[in-house]
C-alpha cells in the first residue's frame, strides 16, 4: 500500500455520520490535486458507525476496512472524534472538533476514557492514551478551545492552531442562496420556524417528543412553516422508517425534516427563527445571519457553563412551558430579538471566519510536505434542501369578518382548533375529509377523482359532478393558477374569482395560496346565498396580508376551459 507517482494516501477516519459530514467539508482542501488519493474508514466501536458507512457510499467514497486501516501507514490522517482505536492507526493524525465548539459534558463517555467532568473529546484519556498524543494536530475553529484544550489536557494543547470551521465556510458561503432554499422548501412569505435537537436523554426531541406534532397544528398555515434538524446520532439510533412514523402527524401537516447531511445547514440559512436545546447547530444559525432563537431546553447539566452555546441560551428567550408554545409565543420570542447579543456568544465559537478551508489547507499540506496546489481553496456550496415529503390537502378553516375584511387563518384538518369549514383537495384528500369539507377544490394540472385516465374534466363538468356526487350545500372550485380561479356554489351558476397579489412597500409582491383565498370566498358566499348580481370584491386577510379578490358571473368560455 506504498504511495507511487508521489502520491500521497489521505484517509479520512469517521467513527460516526457525525464525525464523516466534519470530515466530507474538508475535502475542498484537496480539491483539484491528482496527487491526493482519499480513502475512508470506520473506526470501531460507536453505537452509531452504520450510517456513517452509508454516507460515504452517497458521497461516493472509496473504504478500507478496519484492519486494513491498521495495516498500513499513511500519510495523513484525519478525524473528527479521538475515541476508539484512532491512536493505533500509523501516520500524522490531525483532529478537528466534531460540532461548534466543545460544549457538552457526557456522563456516558466515562466507559470510553473519557471524563464525565471533561468537555465531550477533550479527556486527557483520549488526547494522550499512554501517554502520547493522539493526535499531530489539534486543528480548531477559535482560539478559546485552544485555551480550553489547555486547562483539560495541557499536552494535548501544544500541538493546537486555530483554522477556523470549515462547515461555518460552507455556511457563509451558501447565505446568498437563502431565497433559492426558501423556494425549494415552497416557504414563499411565511415565517420559516427551524426547531434543532441535539442526541441523547436531554435533548428537545427525547424530553418534547409531541413539540413537532403540536407545533404543526397549532401553528397558521400561511404564516408559518415548521422544519426540524435532528441530530445525526438521533437519525442513526432511530432509523429513517421508525422516525418517519414516530413524527407522522408533523409530516403529514408539512414539516420538513432535514436530512443529516448539508440539508440541515441549508435549513438554517432560510430559517426565519430557531428553537434550540443545548445542541450547537443553533450556533451557526446565529453566527451567519444572527437568526432570532428561542430556547426550549436548558441541557439537563450536559451543557458546561461559559460555553458559546451557554452564553447563547443565557441571552434568547425561552418557551415557557417548552413543550406547548403557541404562535403568540414565538411571536413574542422574535420580538424580543436584540440583534447582536446572541451573534457576541456565537462568535465565541468561530475565528478565521470564511478562511478556514484555505487555512486548513495550508496545515494539512504542511503535515503532507507538499506544496498547496495553484488557485484558491473554496468551500462548496450547500445543495438546495428537498421540499416536505408530504403537503397538505385537507384544512381547518376559521374565518373572521371584520368589517368589510374576511380574515383566513388555516390549520391541518387534524387541529382541534374551532372551524368555520373544512376545505379538502380533492383526488388528494381523504374520502372522509371529501365528505365533511364545506370547500371541495382542485388544482388545474393535478389529477383528480374523476373521468378515467387519458381525459380531462371541463370546469363546468368537474364543478357539478363534484356537487352532484357529494350533496349537500357546498362550494366547489378549480384553481387555474394562483390569481384565477372559477367557483360554484350548490344551486348557483359559475363565478370567476380574480385575486390580486399583496404589494410590499419594499417591491415585494407576495402571492396567496389561492386554496387560502377561495375559503375566505366560500365564507362570504354561505353569509350571501343570494344570486350574484354584480361584481362583488372581498378582501382577504391571510398571514396578515390584504389579497382582494373580485367575484363575477363567469362567463360561458370559463367554464368549457380544460383541467
Amino acid at each position: 500500500m506504498a504511495s507511487s507517482r508521489g502520491e500521497k494516501r489521505v484517509l479520512f477516519a469517521a467513527r460516526s455520520a457525525t464525525a464523516l459530514h466534519r470530515l466530507l467539508d474538508v475535502l475542498p482542501v484537496f480539491a483539484g490535486d491528482d496527487r491526493i488519493r482519499r480513502r475512508f474508514t470506520l473506526v470501531p466501536g460507536s453505537d452509531f458507525g452504520t450510517e456513517a458507512l452509508a454516507a460515504v457510499e452517497r458521497a461516493g467514497g472509496r473504504t478500507v476496512p478496519w484492519a486494513e486501516a491498521l495495516a498500513h501507514p499513511h500519510d495523513l490522517i484525519l478525524a473528527a472524534s479521538p475515541k476508539g482505536g484512532l491512536a493505533e492507526l500509523r501516520g500524522p493524525r490531525v483532529l478537528l472538533p466534531h460540532g461548534a465548539g466543545y460544549n457538552k459534558a457526557l456522563g456516558e463517555e466515562t466507559g470510553e476514557g473519557g471524563s464525565g467532568d471533561s468537555a465531550s473529546g477533550m479527556a486527557p484519556a483520549l488526547l494522550m492514551p499512554g501517554g502520547h498524543p493522539v493526535a499531530h494536530l489539534h486543528a480548531l475553529a477559535h482560539p478559546s478551545q485552544v485555551a480550553r484544550l489547555a486547562t483539560e489536557c495541557p499536552p494535548a494543547a501544544a500541538h493546537a492552531t486555530v483554522t477556523g470551521d470549515p462547515t461555518l465556510d460552507r455556511v457563509l458561503a451558501s447565505l446568498p442562496l437563502r431565497e433559492r432554499y426558501r423556494s425549494a422548501l415552497r416557504t414563499h412569505g411565511r415565517r420559516l420556524v427551524v426547531l434543532t435537537s441535539t442526541w441523547g436523554p436531554n435533548s428537545l426531541i427525547r424530553r418534547h417528543p409531541g413539540l413537532p406534532a403540536r407545533l404543526a397544528a397549532e401553528l397558521p398555515h400561511d404564516t408559518y412553516q415548521l422544519g426540524l434538524v435532528l441530530h445525526p446520532n438521533e437519525h442513526s439510533r432511530t432509523g429513517g422508517f421508525d422516525l418517519a412514523q414516530d413524527l407522522a402527524p408533523a409530516l403529514d401537516a408539512g414539516m420538513v425534516l432535514a436530512r443529516p447531511y448539508e440539508e440541515w445547514a441549508a435549513l438554517l440559512i432560510a430559517a426565519d427563527v430557531v428553537v434550540t436545546d443545548h445542541g450547537s447547530a443553533a450556533l451557526y444559525a446565529v453566527a451567519a445571519r444572527d437568526v432570532p432563537v428561542v430556547a426550549a431546553g436548558d441541557g439537563g447539566g450536559e451543557l458546561i457553563p461559559g460555553t458559546p452555546m451557554a452564553q447563547l441560551l443565557a441571552h434568547v428567550p425561552a418557551l415557557t412551558p417548552a413543550d406547548r408554545p403557541t404562535a403568540a409565543d414565538l411571536e413574542r420570542a422574535i420580538a424580543a430579538h436584540s440583534p447582536g447579543i446572541a451573534a457576541a456568544a456565537a462568535g465565541q465559537a468561530f475565528a478565521e471566519r470564511g478562511h478556514a478551508v484555505r487555512r486548513l489547507r495550508e496545515e494539512l499540506y504542511r503535515v503532507l510536505g507538499l506544496t498547496p496546489p495553484d488557485g484558491p481553496a473554496e468551500p462548496r456550496l450547500l445543495p438546495d434542501p428537498a421540499p416536505p415529503a408530504r403537503a397538505l390537502a385537507a384544512f381547518a378553516v376559521q374565518v373572521d369578518r371584520r368589517g368589510p375584511d374576511t380574515h383566513v387563518s388555516r390549520r391541518p384538518a387534524r387541529s382541534d382548533s374551532p372551524a368555520h369549514h373544512l376545505a379538502a383537495e380533492v383526488g388528494e384528500a381523504s374520502d372522509t375529509q371529501v365528505q365533511s369539507a364545506g370547500l371541495l377544490f382542485r388544482r388545474a394540472g393535478r389529477p383528480a377523482a374523476g373521468p378515467v385516465r387519458g381525459e380531462t374534466w371541463t370546469v363546468d363538468g368537474w364543478t357539478r359532478h363534484v356537487l352532484a356526487e357529494h350533496g349537500g350545500v357546498r362550494t366547489a372550485a378549480v384553481a387555474l393558477d394562483a390569481s384565477y380561479c372559477v367557483l360554484r356554489r350548490t344551486g348557483s351558476p359559475l363565478c370567476s374569482v380574480r385575486i390580486e397579489p399583496h404589494r410590499e412597500p419594499d417591491g415585494r409582491v407576495l402571492r396567496a395560496d389561492p386554496a387560502a383565498v377561495l375559503s375566505g370566498v366560500h365564507a362570504w358566499l354561505v353569509d350571501h346565498p343570494e344570486p350574484l348580481s354584480a361584481p362583488v370584491t372581498i378582501p382577504c386577510v391571510i398571514a396578515n396580508r390584504t389579497h382582494r379578490a373580485t367575484l363575477t358571473r363567469a362567463a360561458p368560455a370559463e367554464g368549457r376551459q380544460e383541467i
